[in-house]
């Protein structure tokens, strides 16, 4: 038996297997709303033979939009149009859905990543940010505006009714974004939190709102479905964020309710100096996931069938997340399946193609028997 393929049940709900597709922006949105893009997109991901398929950043309001052309599920017509792209998923697909919500903060109102990513000018549309305190993200970058005593409130329920509209959509998984230098992030940050009341200071200060979200959020979305958070562990910069911090975070939101963390780093500041290479973000889930006992989703260059084999066979994380190992190979965890010597469902349309309904094409290939010991571990 395959580990990777293994079922993974997650706060009541039962996964197929343990990979997933990681939250990917594809800047193509209009006013918030899903594209045929996303229906092409998403649907050829729900038909991966992933366990899981988590939509990109969704913002809670216009604010919130990192971009002009990110999702946004703060309005009626954004509600339909991502329902359109999840049921074609549902109907078609085989993967579970799970959608990503957040609110950029200090790092919204930017041009797309094509072309360069940098803040907007006035003439290009660009609006008021805002954060805990008023630091931009880097020079050159807009000065937001500090939360004041109204904008708590206002954003919390911003939160509540996106989970509200993706509950009534349907999904099966709902994720807050709390890492990456977003509006979460910047409130559990001492680096981008310099606030001196109740929501800053110390850890319980920075960590409040952040905690008041997610409650918010818990007292609406359905308990049969898995509820979690994504986390960067670390801002890989002195003075900032840290893991042992993340810890205790994470066994806080375990207290409150919380599902499972998806466990990245980095995004919050960009003097940040990061090790980068095959798995080197796994090592921070699997200390979650010691150390709060909560399901985790590990990232980071996990690209072979052996590795993030080896990741769950030897308890290092519940989960393992793909992004640009999917865009690259969109039928990724059907090749694993047959490179560890395991059969999965494909959609019915496409079951011709599993390797035996025609062994002859697959004859001069060697299926690799599933290994329970490798080594992930390389930073």
């Amino acid at each position: 038996m395959s580990a990777l393929f293994s079922e993974f049940e997650l706060g009541g709900m039962t996964f197929d297997n343990r990979v997933v597709v990681s939250p990917m922006c594809q800047y193509l949105a209009e006013d918030g709303s899903a594209t045929d893009w996303h229906l092409m997109h998403l649907g050829n991901l729900a038909m991966s033979g992933a366990g899981l398929l988590i939509v990109e950043a969704t913002h809670v309001s216009r604010e919130g939009r990192i971009t002009h052309n990110c999702l946004g599920l703060y309005s009626d017509e954004n509600e339909a149009a991502l329902a359109r792209a999840i049921d074609f998923c549902r109907r078609h697909g085989t993967a579970k859905l799970g959608i990503q919500v957040g609110h950029a903060g200090r790092k919204a109102s930017t041009d797309i990543p094509l072309r360069g990513g940098k803040p907007l000018p006035s003439e290009q549309g660009a609006w008021q940010t805002i954060a805990p305190s008023a630091l931009p993200y880097a020079e050159g970058w807009h000065t937001p505006r500090a939360f004041q005593a109204e904008d708590f409130a206002r954003v919390r329920e911003e939160f509540v009714q996106a989970a509200i509209r993706a509950a009534r959509i349907g999904f099966d998984l709902f994720e807050l974004h709390g890492g990456h230098g977003y509006l979460l992030h910047q409130f559990l940050s001492p680096i981008s939190n310099r606030r001196e009341d109740a929501y800053g200071g110390d850890l319980a200060g920075r960590m409040r709102f952040p905690l008041e979200v997610f409650d918010a959020v818990r007292s609406v979305w359905p308990h049969d479905r898995p509820l979690g958070i994504r986390l960067s562990a670390t801002d890989w910069v002195e003075g900032g964020w840290t893991l042992g911090e993340t810890a205790e975070l994470a066994r806080e939101l375990k207290n409150r309710g919380c599902d499972f963390i998806d466990v990245t780093t980095s995004g919050l500041d960009p003097r940040q100096q990061i090790p980068i290479g095959p798995g080197y973000q796994v090592p921070f889930a699997e200390q979650i996931r010691r150390e709060a006992e909560i399901p985790t989703m590990a990232v980071g260059m996990i690209t072979e069938p052996q590795q993030a084999e080896a990741i769950i066979a030897e308890g290092r994380a519940d989960f393992v997340m793909l992004a640009r190992g999917m865009m690259y190979d969109p039928r990724w965890a059907w090749h694993a399946a047959e490179e560890l010597g395991v059969e999965i469902p494909y959609p019915a349309q496409y079951a011709r193609a599993l390797p035996s309904k025609w062994p002859q094409a697959f004859a001069h290939r060697r299926r690799t028997a599933p290994k329970a010991v490798g080594d992930a571990r390389q930073l």
